[in-house]
């Protein structure tokens, strides 16, 4: 049985006379990856920043472990336990791996704002950092400069600064960005391997790696929902194909 994490009620966001999302209501749950997937303009990230607390919704409500966050702010809905990467790399680049991950990791600290205990004092701390780069893979990066890093190893730092905060849900907004054939399914192997422990939200435009990962799909078209259900369940959709002007992408995964 999954565990509900975060709900979302006829969520919805406009701007001026523009509705960038309409309506939106979905379930995560705790073992499961829901992707959202859909052409640009579709109000796919929109919907993450809402979800994230980078936009306010217009209307509509969040619910996240029993309690609504709706119009929280986003670090607020960060130390709730909702970690997000972004579709561009938010790291530190002059810091080591290991840093980017401890820096994370203190941030959730009671005393993160005493500046007069050296940080690397804190065990917690550091057993959270090097866990999270366990968990990305990235171990054996620890001690490596963030510029340094392949553009692959550099999207699964952001997660592993991510899992360093210790999120219930995940917001993943198109990891895959720009990665050839080989970080790619590295990408994909570690999302598998986090989704037991976590819910997750993925907006992604590889569709290869949506039907491998997800078991519920949400499909957006301006703004709104177009369809829900099991990949089986989209791939046979023909409002989907005809949406998609018939792209094989989806018919096929």
């Amino acid at each position: 049985m999954t565990d509900t994490v975060l709900q979302t009620h006829e969520l919805s966001k406009r701007f001026g006379g523009l509705a960038a999302v309409s309506n939106v209501s979905l379930e995560l749950n705790v073992g499961r990856i829901h992707a959202v997937i859909g052409p640009n303009g579709a109000g796919k990230s929109t919907l993450i920043n809402m979800l994230s607390g980078d936009l306010s919704p217009t209307s509509g409500r969040i619910v996240y472990r029993g309690g609504e966050i709706t119009g929280f702010s986003a670090d607020r809905i960060s130390r709730l336990g909702i970690g997000r990467s972004y579709q561009k790399t938010n790291i530190f680049l002059g810091f080591t791996a290991y840093e980017n991950c401890r820096l994370a990791a203190q941030s959730r600290l009671p005393s993160s704002m005493r500046f007069f205990r050296r940080a690397t004092t804190y065990h917690r701390v550091r057993d959270a950092a090097e866990k999270a780069l366990a968990q990305a893979g990235l171990e054996n990066r620890a001690g490596t400069l963030a510029s340094a890093l392949s553009h692959g190893e550099q999207r699964q730092l952001e997660i592993a600064m991510c899992l360093a905060t210790s999120p219930k849900l995940l917001l993943l907004d198109e990891p895959l960005a720009g990665m050839g054939a080989e970080e790619s399914a590295r990408m994909v192997e570690l999302l598998k391997s986090l989704a037991a422990g976590h819910a997750m939200l993925l907006v992604e435009h590889d569709m290869d790696a949506v039907f491998t990962l997800a078991e519920v799909l949400t499909v957006m078209v301006n703004g709104c929902v177009l369809e829900s259900g099991t990949p089986e369940q989209i791939r046979a959709s023909p409002a989907v194909r005809e949406a998609y002007l018939g792209t094989e992408d989806l018919a096929h995964g």
